[in-house]
């Protein structure tokens, strides 16, 4: 018997019920198809994701923090997102917070009950102010632990976000945007680190990409702010500047080398043909953002610039 206070990620999936019985080519063919329904809610909540977009540059353009707040599947999603800005981006570890119920331990061993508390989750974002952004990540839309961050964050006069794939969460009256993806019934009944756990982890990869690009921390499409720290990524960073300014090897090395490793400061120098004490101070004064330093240095526009 059902409760109407359910999620409908929690209901009985029609398509499934003879789940235990099928042949593993048709499980999976099951599985499969419903997975592709995912991109489609994600699809369909794309308005509120650009405002929680536009709520995160805001807040990280003025040297304020994001804080992801989740549990179980939700919280390691968070998690993991979080923990890819670094390398990808070159953001440092303070700017976006991930905190999961049950602390570092909850990631590879589960820590269900943690998610129940209310007044930890309060606790992990003790430190947030006014100018912060918070983001709760819960399938349910109704984890306690979620709950107690969004609601010290609003007493803190912090910006709120709740990602959850429960369109009549409880908790959507804590956000300020609510973005819901209503990804149905589980193929395995309440197993929400399939369709979605999918839903979250595409959602929160658009959400942090699109938070950086916005904030100049590409160049078109290329990681020009990239923390190269081994021997593939050194590479891929030599590729990046070539790519974005047409330059061969060697120069892109020389203009790497006089830009102490900045790629972007690099990229720059080689387009503007300027020395990297210009390209920096460019950068510096728009902000990180390649195509407004190039245009205050003197207009230059490269053939990537014509096609990004």
């Amino acid at each position: 018997m059902t409760s109407v206070s359910l999620s409908r990620t929690e209901l009985r999936n029609a398509h499934s019920m003879d789940l235990d019985r099928m042949p593993t080519a048709e499980l999976l063919a099951l599985i499969n198809a419903e997975d592709r329904t995912v991109p489609l809610a994600v699809a369909a909540v794309l308005p509120q994701l650009a405002i929680a977009v536009d709520l995160a540059v805001g807040a990280l353009s003025t040297e304020h923090r994001v804080h992801y707040v989740g549990a179980g599947t939700s919280g390691r999603i968070a998690v993991l997102d979080a923990a890819e800005l670094i390398p990808t981006f070159g953001v440092t570890p303070d700017r976006v917070v991930a905190h999961i119920a049950g602390g570092v331990p909850a990631l590879t061993r589960p820590s269900e009950a943690a998610e129940d508390d209310e007044s930890a989750g309060a606790a992990v974002i003790s430190a947030v102010v006014a100018g912060d952004l918070v983001v709760g990540v819960t399938a349910s839309g109704r984890t306690p632990y979620v709950r107690g961050a969004l609601i010290a964050a609003r007493t803190a006069g912090a910006a709120t976000v709740l990602i959850s794939a429960n369109p009549a969460s409880p908790l959507a009256p804590l956000a300020d945007v609510h973005v819901a993806p209503d990804t149905g019934p589980e193929v395995l009944t309440g197993s929400t680190r399939m369709k979605a756990g999918t839903a979250q982890k595409l959602i929160l990869n658009a959400f942090s990409t699109a938070t950086m690009v916005r904030l100049g921390r590409t160049y078109s499409n290329l990681m020009t702010d990239m923390l190269a720290a081994n021997a593939k990524l050194r590479d891929r960073q030599l590729r990046i500047l070539a790519e974005a300014t047409g330059a061969d090897e060697p120069s892109c090395r020389q203009a790497l080398t006089d830009a102490a490793g900045d790629a972007k400061v690099a990229v720059v120098t080689l387009i503007a043909g300027t020395t990297a004490e210009r390209a920096r101070q460019a950068l510096s004064d728009a902000r990180g953002h390649v195509h407004a330093a190039l245009t205050s240095l003197n207009g230059h526009r490269s053939g990537s610039d014509r096609n990004a």
